[in-house]
């Protein structure tokens, strides 16, 4: 089940608060420990206060959580790393602080930004981008006020579109403060409109002046005004805003219910005519009375309101002027606070009783298989990799990009790094690039008092071969050979090679000492795709040329056991020019027999071939061609017939759709030994070491 739902809105004024309420509201009954996260805060930095949502629901909710550690990174920040072109920083920084907060919760809820500012015109696009990395399913707010039905409803179709387009899953449509006279009827309608177009519908909820109107507490807030008297009424609705700007007698006559009266702080006559209204109960009551102008009344005058029997009208004093008090009044927006009592009960009724629960239960529960985003999968492989730290040695020390690549990994403290090279050049190019190499071991594989005993240990693995120690030394002094017999001998966990480097040069050592794991005679490779929605794997583009039946079964199951050990749900798909029984010949055939004896040996994985890749991949394509199949349409793992066929299209996925391609990954050795493409960027070289990082925290039989 997914441990997360993201709640976003298609502009402002939704009443994102309220919905955020009902819905913690209703998890909380169900799940243990609900958390809440806000990926990109609002805190008041200038009074050091945390964002108004975050206290919101760490109160009403009794969280016990720190408020720092359920936000991501705060507005200002967010502007100005994006406006830098710092934008995948920024994507990063929030999942792994989302991370963080989501490992000691059962489920979280996440909230949206609020489309105010100068950034609205974007806020779709990077809520999107937020929760599709968060592997979060959305759940949509729109707002329905001053909308009918039909505008409501192509509102919510479009943004399902440009979800859709995003990679993220809609879990449904929530439509709030719809108008209240036509609620049953804009229900109604949304219900069948939505039905017909295939979208789930969780509800309608009505406008309700509670929530649509600000209290004067919110009042005192935005304008920092004092409370002269009556703190109690705090909570009093502002519906309306009135300058006292003509006599007592025709001010009584213009008042409705809800009225917030500004008047200068010397108009007497209004102060102690808004208090006799207030105690009436033959005029409308008001939500309170501003004195502007920094006037206070008179000690007389506060000596005669001390002597009422209980003021029931809030009297603020302000120092800005009648007509800047006015403006700043009627930009206070109505929002929840912790101390707002009305208003939280009021949104968890509305909730209750206009949104059906059960369809936000059956979203949040089912069975279903969750997207693996890039950034997610990208993001875990570092994570995985720290919580082991296994030492992995790098033979190509010298080379740049091995060094900013590892300035990376050493900042962020993933593993136990070892360069190899020629140590004054690797200090002169580290510094240089400015990079800092604390706690990097280096070691010159042609001075290191390792070198004769590699050799001797080498020459006798290969004697059979005819290798002297005089050749096994020279051999030794070539650093992806001393590298590989690092791990050889455990005093590496796993190696990383390729960047200047051929795979031939890299692997060579690999298969000559390491060997093959117990069980299998065969090392393949695997690419992990990152697509811009999801994580593929390809398999094999990098090692087997012309697999055999039985060699493409085995590259097969194993593939599919790499990528569970990578959080990838395995869907095999044995792909050729034919799909089913549609197709002959020798190619196809051989593929057949592959898919035959891969689900003899593994009936536990869904595998099915031969497929067509359009069939593989498209849910359409495969109801027409393979309707039965239960990997058609749903593949994630995708097993080439050659080398050839392999190596090409994981290349043109990589430059055609912009996909991220990791790897290639070796699999089928003892011990991991990963190769790099030359043409590797600092990302693939630390995304690469993460993971044979992580395949080194799997326990491996001792070489023989």
């Amino acid at each position: 089940m997914p441990k997360n739902v993201y709640l976003m809105t298609t502009g402002p004024a939704a009443g994102k608060s309220a919905i955020i309420l009902g819905l913690m509201s209703v998890l909380e009954r169900e799940i243990h420990d609900v958390g809440y996260f806000r990926p990109i805060p609002k805190p008041d930095l200038a009074r050091s206060l945390p964002d108004p949502a975050v206290e919101l629901v760490r109160s009403v909710f009794a969280l016990k959580d720190d408020p720092q550690a359920m936000g991501g990174v705060d507005e200002t920040t967010a502007i100005e790393m994006s406006s830098s072109g710092r934008y995948e920083d920024l994507l990063e920084q929030i999942l792994s602080a989302y991370k963080r907060y989501e490992a000691g919760k059962q489920f979280v809820v996440i909230e949206g930004t609020d489309y105010k500012g100068s950034t609205t015109a974007i806020e779709f696009e990077v809520n999107a981008a937020i929760a599709r990395n968060l592997a979060a399913p959305v759940l949509l707010l729109v707002s329905g006020q001053g909308r009918g039905a039909e505008e409501i409803f192509h509102t919510a179709i479009i943004a399902k579109e440009q979800l859709d387009e995003r990679g993220c899953d809609l879990m449904g449509v929530i439509v709030n403060r719809v108008h209240a006279e036509q609620a049953a009827g804009i229900t109604a309608s949304l219900e069948a409109r939505f039905a017909e177009a295939g979208v789930v519908f969780a509800g309608a909820l009505p406008e309700e002046e509670i929530l649509a109107h600000p209290r004067m507490e919110e009042v005192v807030r935005k304008l920092d005004a004092s409370v002269l008297y009556g703190e109690r009424y705090l909570d009093n609705l502002v519906h309306s805003c009135r300058i006292a700007s003509m006599q007592l007698s025709n001010l009584l006559e213009r008042l409705d219910p809800g009225a917030l009266v500004i008047a200068a702080g010397d108009r007497v006559d209004v102060l102690l005519g808004m208090l006799c209204l207030q105690m009436s109960n033959r005029l409308p009551k008001l939500a309170g009375l501003i004195l502007s102008s920094g006037l206070r009344p008179s000690p007389t005058i506060e000596r005669l309101i001390s002597g009422l029997h209980g003021v029931q009208l809030p009297v603020l004093a302000v120092e800005s002027g009648t007509f800047e008090t006015s403006v700043k009044v009627n930009q206070v927006a109505s929002t929840i606070t912790p101390t707002s009592y009305r208003k939280i009960e009021t949104a968890r009724i509305l909730f209750d009783e206009h949104v059906h629960t059960d369809i936000i239960r059956a979203g949040i529960s089912a069975v279903r298989s969750q997207r693996l985003t890039p950034k997610l999968f990208l993001h875990g492989l570092l994570e995985r990799a720290r919580a082991g730290r296994k030492r992995i040695v790098l033979p190509e020390g010298e080379e740049e990009r091995i060094l900013n690549a590892a300035d990376i990994l050493r900042r962020r403290d993933v593993v136990h790094l070892i360069l190899l090279g020629r140590e004054e050049l690797v200090r002169s190019r580290a510094a240089m690039l400015k990079v800092d190499l604390s706690g990097i071991e280096i070691i010159d594989p042609a001075s290191c008092d390792r070198l004769t005993r590699y050799a001797e240990t080498y020459a006798e693995l290969r004697k059979h071969k005819g290798v002297t120690l005089e050749q096994a030394t020279d051999t030794m002094r070539d650093p992806t050979y001393f590298g590989t017999m690092m791990v050889y001998n455990g005093e590496a966990d796993g190696m990383v090679s390729g960047s200047i480097n051929t795979t031939a040069h890299t692997i060579r050592p690999a298969f000559e000492f390491i060997k093959t794991r117990p069980g299998s005679d065969l090392v393949s490779s695997v690419f992990f795709m990152c697509l811009p929605d999801r994580v593929l794997v390809y398999g094999d583009c990098a090692v087997n040329p012309n697999p055999t039946a039985e060699q493409l079964a085995q590259i097969a199951t194993t593939s599919a056991d790499t990528a569970a050990a990578f959080g990838i749900e395995p869907r095999v798909a044995m792909l050729s020019y034919a799909t089913g029984e549609s197709g002959s010949g020798a190619d196809v055939d051989m593929v057949r027999e592959a898919t035959r004896l891969a689900q003899a040996a593994r009936p536990d994985l869904a595998i099915d071939g031969p497929l067509q890749y359009d069939a593989a991949v498209d849910a359409g394509v495969a109801k027409t061609k393979l309707p039965a199949s239960s990997v058609a349409g749903r593949a994630t793992v995708f097993i080439f017939p050659d080398l050839n066929t392999g190596n090409n299209t994981y290349k043109a996925v990589q430059r055609s759709a912009g996909a991220i391609a990791v790897g290639p990954v070796l699999q089928g050795l003892r011990k991991p030994v990963n190769d790099l493409s030359r043409g590797c960027t600092v990302p693939d070289i630390v995304n690469t070491v993460a993971i044979t990082a992580i395949q080194a925290q799997v326990v491996v039989e001792p070489a023989s």
